[in-house]
């Protein structure tokens, strides 16, 4: 009995062994880049490496290649983020329950890679997926979701796994080109951060086991955003080769010239320096600068909607902006949408994004509560309104369900597909996620963000945001095996799915991502129609 039990240990340490999930030592997972050696660890397989610089800048200038470094840098945890304009000090309970953020911590040297990949110097060309966070164009990271790891997306796919850090707000945004040539492009640094990621992936995803002559950029909000920058920046034609932008279409339009020298004026009024002394920002500390650029904005924002001119996007905020150098074209230009035609694309968003009913507590509101709302918010359309929500959505059955369809997000993804599918060139594929999630009795529905576990693999990290259970994996290996395989091949299909034409203007196909997944024809044209300002 006893050599019985010592057969079962011995047969059971051997099987813990084998499934260890972390490998961390000072000889293993090392790799060269051009700016020296990293070392990661494996978890699960899965080859991690966070932090790693890519780049770095001056305040305000351009990014270059950074410093190299003697021997070994270690390479476990994440790097820095971006300064936040506003800091997180306080947080709603059951939203952050919900979406369960890491802020990290911050520093303005913030130009950092991560890397997920299942294996190094084993001869393969896998894949790259090149994720960029939201947070519009102001705050985030790529650790801010647990939704944003990359291992489990990276071993289900074989397929290498890249996000970043890069400036944000008015330190990749300000506009200072009239004083020098050293900051020529600090008015879109920050979109050039993101081209010097791109740059870092060309020469060193080689060594990480990645391909990269096959990179698909991504991102959701802010950073499906960024996406359709890097789209329409000609400097960074042929350094990706695919694109998904998930909810990422809601501004066309970028800042121009004047607006952007206008907010850079009122920070320097508002900070008291003279133009001949711009250099003296470098050292003005970032609680003082955040606090003059956003009385810029509010200046600027007062000023353009006395003459009349329109604000784009959420309003007057930290963006890019038409710049005739780094970006010279406005986004759904013919220009812009020529310069990617190309670029296979995939573009869609949730069903119900920011929610009303989120914002005015009205989640478990009656019908007639709903309606007044409706009434108040449509006045003489409120009728017409509630007719094309049915005739969009006819199995809806909660009240607030009428008041929370997306009308903001999508508009723009149905504009951006149709202009990228008239030039008949690469393939766009259509998507609109409406799977409902059960947490809190179904308030949060399929809100902003809510796509992200599924499309990384990553439920069991997000039960907060899912449930957990068993229909949100078995939507998540589908949705996940969408994005590899649009990665891999520019296509989204595969046999979990019913099949998923390429999108097109006539016929609309776009495959609504649900338990039970199908392909529909734009159902909601009147409702946007209603709804255009």
């Amino acid at each position: 009995m006893k050599k019985l039990f010592l057969a079962l240990g011995v047969c059971l340490l051997g099987s813990w062994a084998a499934q260890a999930q972390i490998s961390l030592s000072k000889d293993v997972a090392v790799v060269p880049t051009e700016s020296g050696q990293v070392r990661g660890y494996v978890h699960g397989g899965i080859y991690t490496y966070k932090g790693i610089p890519y780049a770095e800048a001056n305040r305000f200038e351009a990014p270059h290649k950074p410093k190299a470094w003697a021997g070994v840098r270690s390479s476990l945890t994440y790097g820095p983020v971006a300064p936040l304009m506003s800091p997180t000090t306080q947080v709603q309970d059951e939203s952050e329950f919900v979406f369960d953020h890491s802020w990290g911590y911050t520093n303005e040297d913030c130009m950092r890679v991560n890397v997920w990949t299942p294996g190094i110097k084993d001869g393969k060309k896998r894949p790259v997926m090149f994720w960029i966070h939201g947070g519009g164009f102001t705050s985030g990271s790529a650790e801010e979701l647990k939704s944003y790891d990359g291992e489990n997306l990276a071993k289900k796919g074989d397929v290498v796994v890249v996000s970043i850090n890069h400036r944000l707000n008015i330190l990749g945004y300000l506009d200072l080109s009239a004083y020098g040539d050293k900051y020529k492009y600090s008015a879109n640094n920050s979109v050039m951060d993101m081209k010097a990621a791109l740059e870092w992936v060309k020469a060193n995803i080689n060594q990480f086991g990645g391909d990269p002559n096959n990179v698909t950029i991504f991102g959701q909000s802010g950073g499906g955003a960024k996406v359709n920058t890097l789209m329409a920046m000609p400097s960074a034609k042929g350094l990706f080769h695919k694109a998904i932008n998930q909810s990422g279409a809601f501004r066309g339009t970028m800042l121009d010239k004047s607006t952007t020298q206008a907010i850079t004026a009122e920070v320097l009024k508002s900070l008291n320096i003279p133009t001949e002394k711009v250099d003296s920002l470098q050292k003005v500390p970032f609680a003082t600068l955040a606090n003059a650029g956003n009385k810029a904005l509010q200046t600027v924002a007062a000023q353009m909607k006395a003459a009349g001119k329109p604000v784009v996007g959420f309003g007057l905020s930290w963006g890019p902006s038409v710049d005739g150098d780094v970006l010279p074209y406005q986004l759904f230009s013919d220009e812009a949408i020529n310069l990617s035609k190309d670029v296979p694309l995939m573009i869609g968003t949730v069903k119900n994004e920011f929610m009303p009913s989120l914002m005015t507590n009205m989640a478990n509101a009656t019908a007639a509560e709903v309606d007044a709302y409706i009434k108040k918010t449509y006045g003489d359309k409120a009728e017409a309104y509630k007719a094309a929500v049915k005739k969009a959505y006819p199995a809806d059955t909660k009240p607030s369900d009428l008041m929370d369809v997306d009308t903001r997000f999508r508009p723009g993804a149905v504009v951006q597909a149709n202009l990228k599918s008239a030039l008949n060139a690469a393939p766009v594929y259509m998507y609109l996620f409406t799977w409902q999630s059960p947490v809190m009795d179904g308030k949060y529905k399929s809100m902003h963000c809510f796509e992200l576990p599924f499309c990384f693999d990553n439920i069991a990290r997000c039960e907060n945001m899912t449930g957990g259970g068993k229909e949100a994996y078995v939507l998540a290996d589908k949705v996940s095996q969408a994005w590899i395989n649009f990665a891999r091949v520019g296509n989204p299909n595969h046999k979990g799915l019913p099949t998923w034409p390429v999108y097109n203007s006539a016929t609309t196909p776009t495959m609504h991502l649900d338990n039970t997944s199908v392909v529909m024809p734009q159902m909601d044209k009147e409702l946007f129609a209603l709804t255009a300002n």
